[in-house]
């Protein structure tokens, strides 16, 4: 089960954290994967885990916010192994501020990566998708449906990722092609740690443990799980599945009191 031998896979933002985790994972289960990232070396290091699990894997620098980059990008994937079955748009970037301190060069920079990144990806790639009645995960965020603290752009473009999977599940019902997203609540990754070293310095630790218990499960997440629901929504056992935004978040959205 959840296997995905001879399925080619493009995920965005593969060179760390949930990317990273989704790459190795997919690359197990016999996709071959094509790593779309700005970051080289980070990739690198994604390239050389799934060699050591004997997978298979390429690395594409692409900066999903530039449209002719990603087309020349989608299409050279095409060129090389002739089909594309998954996409994965998991790159994006972060912002902390409320509607006062938001600058419009954050929110244009947000909506550049976060919407238009994802969009660029969902277009370049469907003409190929439509062939092989293929599968697209997008990443959002509980910050979509539930208010965060000076997460106001960060949010906006999140609720515009859910709004596209919706969007793009019911237009292409016809062809097959299945298009649904997460929403993790806080996952323990590399930005978490630059964050709490950049923004409560000496106090990491006590930071990480403040975040951690904000939700109900009493832990963040962990990339492996996240990547562990994705395998199975681009998977054959999830045939049945369109439209749906599942959260993932250790019961922040539902069991706060």
């Amino acid at each position: 089960m959840l296997r995905l031998d001879q399925k080619v896979a493009l995920i965005t933002g593969g060179g760390s954290g949930i990317g990273r985790a989704i790459s190795a994972l997919f690359a197990q289960q016999g996709a071959t994967v094509f790593i779309l990232d700005i970051d080289e070396d980070g990739a690198t290091e994604t390239l050389q885990s799934i060699v050591a699990i004997k997978g298979k894997a390429f690395f594409k620098k692409c900066s999903v916010h530039n449209e002719s980059e990603v087309r020349l990008v989608v299409e050279s994937i095409i060129d090389q192994v002739g089909r594309l079955d998954i996409i994965i748009n998991n790159a994006g970037i972060a912002h902390i501020g409320n509607a006062e301190t938001t600058r419009s060069a954050d929110m244009e920079r947000l909506l550049a990566v976060n919407v238009k990144g994802v969009f660029y990806v969902i277009q370049a790639a469907l003409p190929h998708l439509k062939k092989v009645r293929g599968v697209i995960l997008n990443m959002a965020s509980v910050a979509a449906t539930v208010g965060l603290a000076d997460r106001f752009a960060y949010s906006m473009t999140k609720g515009a990722v859910v709004g596209m999977t919706l969007s793009v599940a019911k237009d292409y019902l016809a062809d097959g092609i299945r298009c649904n997203c997460i929403s993790p609540g806080r996952v323990h990754t590399p930005f978490v740690d630059g964050f709490l070293a950049k923004t409560y310095p000496g106090r990491e630790q006590e930071m990480f443990e403040k975040l951690s218990k904000t939700q109900p499960i009493g832990r963040m997440g962990t990339s492996e799980e996240i990547a562990s629901l994705a395998l199975y929504l681009c998977s054959e056992e999830a045939a049945f599945i369109t439209g749906s935004d599942y959260t993932i978040d250790g019961g922040l959205t539902r069991l706060n009191s």
